[in-house]
């Protein structure tokens, strides 16, 4: 088995030696890969905050392993992407396969959109995501890890909280003004408070096994519905970094968890599915059910859950991690823009509500892919098996079949942040949508659209051949909520940081005729757009993105 990779020393805090206490902005509860995310993107923000965590050391064993698309987009304006990718097993290809046969039921490809800085997936084991956003924060001046610092207790009142922390020192008190709860599945926080979950908890088992070996199958998912090796029910095969590869094996309900677990019966299921010729270590292994449940709430006064914390979904699709780190993206700027006084607290309601939104849509994909793949009545089981066959020959029958619909983010087009088109554009990008990538270049080197746009709200303006921003575009900048003017240019590089669309793709994607701008939020969501650039428009959208024109529950 995998051990520690790194103990991360006790350090006492100032608290203990002083009865002053220091108001801080946040405190973040959990020292995971939402934890320290959360932690970076406010330090981006420039708002202080300390993450507490009750261990020391990052995660034991692979954990969540696929890394979206949309997640590394996140993770790439937090300084985590380079490496993740240097590291990680890049992967856009799917293989089904179905009962005796040795040849896929079909493939698919999870990049839809080709000439995207990022693949649809890496694989990636979490420890190594872990150490890297820690290097990352070691980096930085506004955030600070706490190990072995468990928060033991919470007190709220209407503008802040106290939060009691244990030490093998001694225990100690904090104060701030929000506390967010990204201390996972089993969170404390949710249980002192007396918050539950909505949902189901699934009736299966499911074994994963990672295993160190030598094996040249290609970089793709594999997922087998009634194999030989796993009669009646579903396995998964994976490849990740330093020759390990991830099984999972269903093993149905009613099983002695203790016998699977044994080494010899491990090892039995996988010589099964590989072949004995196959030699192989273990890296970890872990049984494990799931359930597709949520908070109905994640605001709750100073207190914010995000993560694991807020929501559990089924493995299919690797929807946790990553719909964790969206719940980042959305709350951070959000967070930073009422500690700074530039936006009421309500704005905090629309994070409720996209994210509670999201958690809801990622909850009926996983949902729906735990039904199809261990089916509970046996008309259901036909109904899928006579899929899998049609899918064989027929496309239309593809779109039935569900190993899990994987990860994307949500379109957040019901939203009262956006604001709603009055003109007209063949584009799939809606306000409410994440932006999509493109290539560019900008004063004669190669980039990505993506690399100019988030952390501040972003007018992307495409421009006449020769032409700059409008001059009223300046103005923007000097509003107390900032927009810069981003230029795009189809045509030729017009000017120092100009981004040429070089081959047409973003104008493309966008439907971006010369004069038409779109409004984009810090996550890189789109809030609004039109065909032509105004000033006051702009604005009255940035009032709006950040309810300073609207009240109440965001819907």
């Amino acid at each position: 088995m995998r051990g520690v990779r790194q103990i991360y020393p006790f350090e006492r805090p100032p608290e203990l030696d002083t009865d002053d206490r220091v108001r801080l902005p946040v405190v973040i509860v959990g020292a995971g890969p939402i934890g320290m995310a959360m932690g970076l993107d406010l330090d981006r923000q420039g708002i202080s905050n300390v993450i507490l965590d009750d261990d020391n050391k990052v995660s034991i064993g692979s954990r969540a392993i696929l890394w979206s698309k949309r997640a590394l987009e996140v993770l790439d304006r937090l300084g985590c992407s380079e490496r993740m990718l240097e590291t990680g097993v890049t992967w856009n290809l799917g293989k089904i396969f179905f009962g005796d046969s040795k040849e896929p039921v079909y493939g698919f490809n999870v990049l839809e959109i080709e000439d995207q800085q990022f693949p649809g997936f890496i694989n990636l084991q979490q420890y190594f995501v872990e150490e890297y956003l820690k290097e990352e924060i070691d980096k930085r001046e506004l955030t600070e890890i706490r190990w072995e610092n468990e928060l033991t207790s919470i007190d709220q009142t209407a503008d802040g909280a106290t939060v009691t922390v244990s030490t093998p020192q001694g225990d100690y008190k904090l104060d701030c003004d929000y506390v967010i709860a990204a201390d996972g599945s089993r969170s404390p926080i949710r249980k002192m408070l007396g918050l539950d979950f909505s949902g189901e908890t699934f009736q299966d088992h499911f074994l994963i096994a990672d295993i160190r070996m030598k094996a040249d199958f290609p970089t793709e998912r594999w997922f087998w519905f009634d194999p030989p090796f796993n009669r009646g029910q579903s396995a998964l095969l994976h490849k990740q970094p330093n020759d390990v590869w991830r099984l999972d094996f269903q093993l149905g309900w009613d099983i002695d968890r203790e016998e699977e677990l044994k080494p010899e019966n491990v090892s039995r299921r996988i010589r099964a599915m590989m072949g004995e010729e196959f030699d192989f270590e273990f890296e970890w292994v872990s049984i494990y059910t799931f359930q597709c449940r949520q908070m109905d709430r994640f605001v709750h006064n100073r207190i914010i859950f995000a993560g694991d914390a807020a929501h559990l979904v089924s493995p299919f699709g690797a929807r946790g991690a990553n719909s964790g780190l969206q719940d980042v993206d959305n709350l951070g700027w959000k967070l930073a823009l009422i500690l700074n006084g530039k936006a009421p607290a309500d704005l905090l309601k629309s994070y409720n509500y996209e994210r509670v939104t999201a958690a809801r849509e990622n909850i009926l994909n996983s949902t729906r892919a735990t039904d199809f793949i261990t089916p509970k009545s046996e008309i259901s089981r036909v109904f899928r098996d006579v899929t899998l066959e049609l899918a064989r020959d027929f496309e239309f029958a593809r779109h039935f079949v569900n190993s899990g619909r994987l990860s994307v983010a949500c379109i957040l087009d019901e939203s009262n942040l956006n604001t709603a088109d009055k003109d007209t554009f063949d584009s799939t990008l809606v306000p409410g949508s994440p932006a999509v990538d493109a290539p560019v270049t900008i004063n004669g080197r190669e980039s990505w659209f993506l690399k100019w746009i988030g952390n501040e709200f972003t007018a992307v303006y495409f421009a006449e051949d020769g032409e700059n921003a409008p001059d009223s575009a300046a103005e923007l900048e000097k509003d107390s909520i900032p927009v810069r003017t981003l230029v795009i240019s189809g045509q030729s590089e017009t000017g120092n940081g100009v981004l040429f669309d070089h081959k047409g793709l973003l104008r493309k994607r966008l439907d971006g005729q010369a004069g038409t701008c779109y409004l984009f939020r810090p996550d890189q969501h789109l809030v609004a757009r039109w065909r032509a650039f105004d000033l006051q428009e702009i604005r009255n959208a940035v009032a709006r993105a950040t309810m300073q024109q609207t009240s109440g529950e965001t819907a």
